[in-house]
């Protein structure tokens, strides 16, 4: 059993991922500092006066719990979008490239498919003589070029 697990953890897809996870943690936390620390009190500025941020008072004037902030929503949108950028052109690119000189194929469009007529398996590859599921004889389908 315990053999089975050290197997598990030390297969090359899965300290790829733990690698993934601990740079993307440390860039969080980079783009976190930028839009707490320049993007927030940008979009605070733009509310004007001395408000909490951008939005709207709700309760009391000057009580923050009744305070709608869409400052820092907007905040949390811009990290959202930048965490993203920095996961896909730092971690995700990179990976696909160096799997891509491997020979596999990640992140790429699923190969094209179609539909027994008899069992009505959906995932039958275009090539396919007969159907997996059910051996019907499938019509030949012509490919034609992808525009």
């Amino acid at each position: 059993m315990l053999k089975g697990f050290k197997n598990f953890l030390m297969r090359g897809d899965v300290i790829v991922t733990a690698i993934g996870l601990i740079v993307a943690l440390a860039f969080s936390t980079l783009v976190k500092a930028f839009t707490d620390n320049v993007v927030e009190p940008i979009i605070a500025r733009a509310g004007g006066g001395n408000t909490f941020g951008l939005g709207w008072q709700l309760g009391h004037k000057g009580n923050s719990a009744t305070y709608l902030n869409i400052g820092a929503f907007i905040s949390a949108l811009i990290y959202f979008i930048l965490f993203m950028a920095v996961v896909y052109f730092a971690v995700v690119l990179p990976y696909k490239h160096m799997q891509r000189r491997r020979g596999i194929a990640v992140f790429e469009d699923a190969p094209p498919v179609k539909t027994c007529p008899a069992c009505l398996s959906e995932d039958i590859p275009l090539a396919a003589s007969k159907c997996k599921y059910c051996g019907t004889q499938q019509p030949p389908t012509t490919v034609g070029p992808v525009v």
